[in-house]
């Protein structure tokens, strides 16, 4: 890695913080938010339903709307599409994720250097892509879509942010792609399923890895 890099251009920094995206899509309007929010609510809940009882590979919008006893353009005005849908399911343990790193303590919280900050980040996203991973691999956007997804945009800002302050030298936007490659749930299904390896062998080389890109030394897991 060069020892320095011309610094990233002003106006496509980031912020130093992001900020808690909202994953799903917007109720309808407020006259008939309440009953859009209950309509949602049944859906989603017919959704997960189906998701622990044959898998998240059987879940689509018709079977949803058949689970919730709703026409299928419910199911497709609610969450425009599967991948909305499945976005939606993942919701609630994606926010609190974000919680997680963006205010709650360190070292994957505020307070902490910011290289201790991204051992833990990784291994918090490992963690997280592995109790779900079924659910994860399913709400994969298309290939168009993947890189712009809110989910994958916050991760991005949040490690771009960390490596500004780790090695301000470095294009941070390009190697936090690099980086969160290394935590794509592809990847760790492949890994973890596949190959067999263990997820903490997963969190040591996303520790060693950080500790290579911001040249310093290795830390146990700890």
């Amino acid at each position: 890695m060069p020892a320095s890099l011309p610094p990233f251009p002003k106006h496509q920094e980031p912020t130093d913080e992001p900020v808690l995206l909202e994953l799903s899509s917007g109720e309808d309007e407020p006259c008939l938010r309440a009953d859009a929010a209950r309509n949602r609510a049944r859906l989603l809940e017919a959704a997960a339903r189906l998701v622990t009882e044959h898998g998240a590979a059987c879940v689509t919008m018709e079977a949803v709307a058949v689970a919730a006893s709703v026409g299928k353009g419910t199911v497709f005005r609610r969450f425009g599409d599967r991948t909305g849908l499945l976005t939606a399911l993942l919701d609630h343990s994606e926010k609190k994720l974000q919680a997680d790193f963006l205010s709650g303590p360190p070292p994957l919280g505020p307070g902490a250097p910011p290289v201790e900050r991204l051992r833990a980040f990784g291994c918090a996203v490992l963690r997280h892509m592995a109790d779900q991973l079924d659910l994860q691999l399913a709400a994969q956007p298309e290939p168009t879509r993947r890189f712009s997804s809110p989910p994958r945009r916050v991760l991005a800002s949040h490690i771009t942010m960390l490596l500004r302050q780790a090695v301000p030298d470095a294009d941070g936007v390009l190697l936090a792609q690099t980086l969160l490659g290394s935590l794509d749930p592809a990847l760790i299904h492949h890994l973890t399923k596949e190959r067999g390896m263990p997820l903490e062998r997963l969190e040591a080389g996303w520790i060693d890895l950080v500790a290579r890109v911001t040249r310093t030394e290795s830390a146990g897991l700890g």
